[in-house]
């Protein structure tokens, strides 16, 4: 009962029934781009004075330049300059197009980038269906109506279906209704499947009845794609693309790349994350230069205006004649370019820019050291971390699991015993409960190559014991196949609350027998026999427990093994038992043997760890594993080395410890903790989840604690939500873990976390050296441009010129300096923290210390330069005068430092050796030859335009001598120790919490800067009412045609698995108790990592369903759902 898989039959069903695919939204074009690009205040300012600039040029004033207009205006102009007027104008046009283009096509390969990431994400979704008979794994996209599709725990359901066959399966619908409890589905009643939603217990088979855009999601995508486009139009009003506020990246969720994060962040439905560090203090930063670079272009511009006024109206005693008019304009115009020009300098626009290639050049990066980043900001947050909190299996150990020892027949076996050694009995009945007790997707496959291990494919715990199975030369398949999976009576799947996993089956005299099987420590309490040496059952007493615990348990944990207690109940035919009654039934069990599984630690993990420790990051291991078997592994990993003052609990003694009497979690309880904690054990999710926020809220310390967390279970996804960077499994991982997180671990090991810091780490540093390099052009030229202006009534750097200089110092110096690769020294500092500021006093040192050489220099040859050169003087030209040499050297020396000071400015911790490493970067080293190149040009030929005159050899000799000269200075520069400069101030510090008010902070879920926050209450709330109205016409129209699940709007996905992704992880933190879903490290435990069942909840209120998993729907908060993003979004305030 499956598709035969035949090509033309799977062709054929597609073109009826459609693809398992819903279309993308169209990306933006290279013109939209631009538009936005060009959307800029300061390029608008620049072209609107260069527009009028170009205006006055062609205009002409009637009869002969009267001497009435005072000689500010004459002097040595003739016919042919003033006809070459126009050129600035046009000029600065060009360069702003230039501006333009550059950013417009980092914007569209950032937008390439992120799609070709989707894509690629997209392709590793894989789900198993069943064709020809056998279980094959294929991407999403490739179901085809009619497959048989075998749904497990932690599934994302690709399309909708009808359940065939189910064990105990649970679905969290609540991506669909709003409602968080799990839905029971059996294929008798309720077995609709529908996609989007999450398995979160249980497994089973469907058939699959409709894909893409006719499925569930499908639909809800079509019937809002009207709505998607609206909302855009809007949207582009509300978000004035920020640069750095546009870095998060949503691939998981977002069709096209760079939009996902508008659609993000107006979903409300999360908590809002804060903004990641580096924006924070980016924003700040930006905002506190712009303002100065105003002020002094607004100086500027009035201390020439109310120069020329007085020269012209007070000195020289002219009236303003009609006729002159024109000309004074024209003066204005030119002093306005310049006070614009001023502004442009000043102003750090490639801020957000360097920011993003730093990430972005990361980001690709990183996918070959196995991270596969979600979100851009998690990049740059690891290299903050402070804390990492690991699982175990599968991220530490190598996740192969293998039976070692076993205590069968009261004999403990200290290597897998030879199976004529056993009881034939006993044997028989091992054999059975490990191959019926199991999922039946778990099997051991032959190895891929010839010396390779055989391939463990589904629960590694299980695939350990099957290997137990094989090793006794028995055949668990032919076990299987005389009782197939349908012929199951009853199956009680393994969950974190249970711990344990049985199956029940009907003996063919109509008895039953239950097989069971979990942690070695509950199930033996729960045996009251066990089998002896010749296979017969004997009494089991408590004091026969502690002795077992004492003598067997205790040694195997402590040899870092797992332990797994197998045990078996027979059940009379009539009358039934009550199977719904758990506890009875999961009692007086005859315990067969207590095995020991392997899971042997990854070798590179202790090197691993130890670079973290040196980096300044404490890890800490949180294992749903007996703590003896926890703390044995965490010694051979380097966790706890011995001398250490460190504690080790299991989660209820965790729990014990950090609640008050009203069972509430106490802050200042979990402070005595956490610092010393390295291992947690036998914890369950919720108490994961308690150590992480713990550890974020905490306030010991001088410092907020970053914390990275790893996870790979359904349950983790409210521990991964909540940390600062979430890693999820690729291999291990279920895809609800993978939806929390924000970077996957493509193979799902501990060593690739430690190059995510170091990436991290390298973004950072990246950032600061573009910051020292701007900084310092920044200063030198808005001086340079200021004093110029005010002494010689002309800035010595002419527009076009300063839009040079910006164009090396931002873009160029961006790609640079942002594309430095990492090295191990990286990992030699402690991290810096929250609140460490961007520019340290060392690099404040070297921006003032190359600030006052490059003024000296430039000064001594605006006020010196004819005398030393011997040539005429440029100062106090004339309207359109020709370009001077001397002006022109002036340029060329200040680009010529600039470029040898980007050499200087690679190292930011006060190195000696600025050309370490340097042949590295080939970006950095083709940049700066390419740079030199074209100021050869501008010089030599840029004529006009560049207000520049070819120089001589000897000039050009001089420039390049004052040039290297920089590199000479930066020596003597950081020979000088920074802590005798005691009057140097850090900047760009963090946002702190206490700046910004209460309100403002919850203002809207999308990320707002100060500039823009003003701006932007007004039209926020107008938004937020448009959103409203919106979102009620649109559920009244859902709830007339009937589709209640329409209430969702989606983000933009891109495939059915992408859509609806997800379970919101909205924790109440108010809550005294969530009980999460548990899981720990479901693996991890005993048994199989098949699904979950929450605990029942002490508060049934609305606010934390029983999962936990709790979206809002109360009216109170409807100020964060209101985003018709969140779903469901409170009825009463809709209706």
């Amino acid at each position: 009962m499956c598709l035969a898989g035949n090509p033309a039959d799977l062709e054929n069903r597609r073109q009826i029934f459609g693809r398992n695919f819903i279309p993308p939204k169209k990306p933006k074009t290279f013109l939209q781009l631009i538009w936005e690009a060009l959307q800029d205040v300061t390029l608008i300012i620049l072209e609107l004075a260069a527009i009028i600039s170009l205006g006055l040029s062609f205009y002409q004033p009637p009869g002969e330049r009267s001497e009435m207009c005072g000689n500010a205006a004459g002097g040595v102009e003739d016919e042919g300059e003033a006809e070459a007027g126009w050129i600035e104008g046009a000029a600065i046009l060009l360069s702003v197009i230039c501006v333009v283009f550059v950013t417009a096509f980092n914007d569209w390969s950032k937008e390439k980038q992120f799609r070709g990431l989707q894509s690629r994400i997209e392709q590793e979704q894989k789900f198993a269906v069943v064709r020809g008979g056998q279980v094959v794994q294929i991407p999403v996209s490739e179901i085809v109506t009619g497959d048989i599709a075998q749904v497990k725990y932690g599934d994302l359901l690709p399309a909708d279906g009808i359940l065939i066959q189910g064990n105990d399966l649970k679905i969290d619908e609540s991506s669909l209704t709003g409602e968080s409890d799990h839905v029971r589905k059996s294929a008798d009643k309720d077995p609709m499947l529908l996609s989007g939603t999450h398995v979160m217990e249980g497994s089973g088979k469907m058939l699959v009845t409709a894909v893409g855009v006719n499925s569930q999601t499908g639909i809800i995508f079509t019937l809002l794609g009207a709505g998607g486009e609206e909302e855009e139009k809007k949207d582009k009003k509300a978000k004035k693309q920020d640069g750095a506020a546009a870095m998060e990246m949503q691939p998981l969720k977002s069709a096209e790349g760079g939009d996902g994060d508008d659609k993000e962040k107006r979903k409300g439905g999360a908590p809002k994350k804060e903004k990641s560090v580096l924006q924070g203090k980016l924003t700040k930063l930006a905002v506190q230069i712009g303002k100065a670079g105003l002020v002094m272009s607004a100086i500027t511009v009035i201390i020439l205006v109310l120069y020329f006024a007085i020269d012209t109206f007070v000195i020289q005693k002219l009236q303003w004649l009609p006729e002159c008019t024109p000309v004074y304009i024209q003066f204005f115009v030119k002093f306005f370019i310049i006070g614009v020009t001023v502004l442009v300098v000043a102003v750090p626009e490639g801020l957000p820019l360097a920011v993003t290639i730093s990430l972005a050049y990361s980001v690709k990066k990183m996918m070959k050291d196995n991270n596969l980043v979600r979100h851009l900001d998690a990049c740059e947050t690891m290299g903050n971390a402070t804390a990492i909190c690991s699982d175990k299996t599968g991220t530490l150990t190598t996740n192969r699991m293998t039976v070692v020892q076993a205590y069968v027949g009261d004999v403990h076996y200290k290597e897998v015993p030879d199976p004529d050694a056993l009881p034939s009995k006993t044997l028989d009945m091992l054999v059975n409960a490990i191959s019926l007790n199991s999922a039946y997707t778990s099997k051991i496959l032959p190895p891929e190559k010839e010396v390779a291990l055989p391939r463990q494919v589904g629960n590694k715990t299980e695939c350990g014991l099957l290997g137990l199975v094989l090793d006794l030369k028995r055949d668990y398949q032919t076990v299987r196949d005389q009782t197939p999976e349908e012929k199951l009576y009853k199956v009680y799947t393994f969950n974190s609350e249970r711990k344990s996993m049985s199956t029940v089956i009907k003996m063919q005299d109509g008895s039953f027998r239950m097989y069971s099987k979990g942690a070695s420590e509950i199930v033996l309490k729960k045996c009251s026999n066990i089998l002896n040496a010749a296979g017969e059952a004997r009494v089991f007493r408590p004091r026969d427990r502690d002795e077992m615990v004492k003598k067997v348990i205790e040694p195997m944990a402590c040899d870092g093994l797992r332990t797994i207690c197998i045990a078996f109940r027979d059940f009379p035919g009539s009358p039934e038992p009550d199977w719904d009654n758990e506890n009875d039934i999961l009692m007086d069990l005859t315990c067969i043997a207590v095995v020991g599984i392997e899971d042997p630690v990854r070798p590179e993990v202790p090197e691993a760890i130890r670079k973290c420790q040196r980096a300044g990051i404490t890890v800490r291991m949180v294992t749903g594993d007996n703590i003896n078997t926890a703390r044995a592994i965490a010694i051979k990993c380097g966790i706890i080395n011995p001398g250490e003052d460190f504690i080790c609990l299991e989660g209820k003694d965790f729990n014990r410890r950090i609640r008050n009497e009203k069972g509430e979690v106490e802050q200042e309880r979990i402070d005595k903790i956490w610092p010393k904690l390295r291992v947690l054990a036998r914890s369950s999710p919720t108490d994961k989840h308690t150590l992480v926020k713990g550890i974020i809220d905490s306030l010991h310390g001088e410092r907020r604690q970053v914390v990275a967390v790893t996870g790979d279970g359904t349950n983790d996804g409210p521990a991964l939500k909540k940390a600062d960077v979430g890693f999820a499994m690729g291999i291990a991982g279920t895809d609800v873990a993978k939806e929390a997180s924000d970077i996957i671990l493509t193979d799902d090991n501990f060593s690739s976390i430690v190059k995510a810091v170091m990436w991290g780490r390298n973004v950072y540093d990246s950032i600061s050296k573009f910051l020292q390099f701007q900084l310092t052009v920044n200063v030198v030229a808005v001086i340079v441009a200021f004093t110029g202006a005010c002494i010689t009534q002309d800035s010595p750097l002419k527009a076009v010129q300063m839009l040079w200089v910006n164009l090396i110092m931002d873009t160029f110096a961006s790609l640079a300096l942002a594309t430095e690769p990492p090295t191990e020294a990286l990992l030699m500092r402690k991290p810096y923290g929250r609140d460490k500021p961007l520019i340290s006093r060392t690099m404040m040192k070297n921006i003032l210390g190359h600030g006052i050489y490059q003024l000296t220099v430039i000064f001594t040859l605006l006020f010196a330069g004819e005398t030393i050169f011997n040539i005429d003087s440029g100062r106090n030209a004339p309207l359109h005068a020709p370009p001077s040499e001397h002006y022109t050297i002036i340029f060329n020396t200040f680009v010529l430092m600039q470029l040898f000071n980007e050499i200087n400015a690679r190292k930011i911790h006060g190195e000696k050796n600025v050309f370490d490493g340097i042949f590295r970067n080939p970006i950095f080293c083709s940049i700066v030859f390419g740079t030199f190149g074209i100021q050869i040009l501008i010089i030599q030929f840029g004529g006009k335009p560049f207000s520049c005159i070819p120089l001589q050899i000897d000039q050009w000799l001089w420039c390049i001598v004052l040039g290297v000269g920089e590199l000479l200075w930066g020596q003597v520069i950081s020979s000088i120790p920074t802590n005798r400069l005691k009057f140097l101030k850090e900047a760009g510090h963090g946002t702190q919490k206490d700046d910004i008010p209460e309100e403002e902070l919850n203002e809207d879920a999308e990320e707002i800067d100060h500039a823009e926050r003003e701006l932007r209450r007004g039209q926020i709330l107008w938004f937020r009412g448009l959103n409203r109205i919106q979102t009620q016409i649109r559920v009244v129209k859902a709830f007339r045609s009937s589709l209640y699940e329409g209430l969702e709007k989606p983000e933009s996905k891109s495939s059915i698995h992408n859509f609806m992704t997800h379970p919101e992880f909205r924790i109440d933190d108010s809550q005294p108790h969530i009980p999460l879903i548990d899981d720990t490290d479901i693996e991890e435990d005993a048994a199989l990592k098949q699904n979950s069942s929450p605990p029942s909840s002490p508060n049934k209120n609305n606010n934390a369903i029983d999962s936990g998993i709790n979206l809002t729907t109360d009216t109170s908060k409807s100020a964060t759902s209101s985003s018709p993003g969140s779903p469901l979004h409170s009825l009463e305030t809709s209706l």
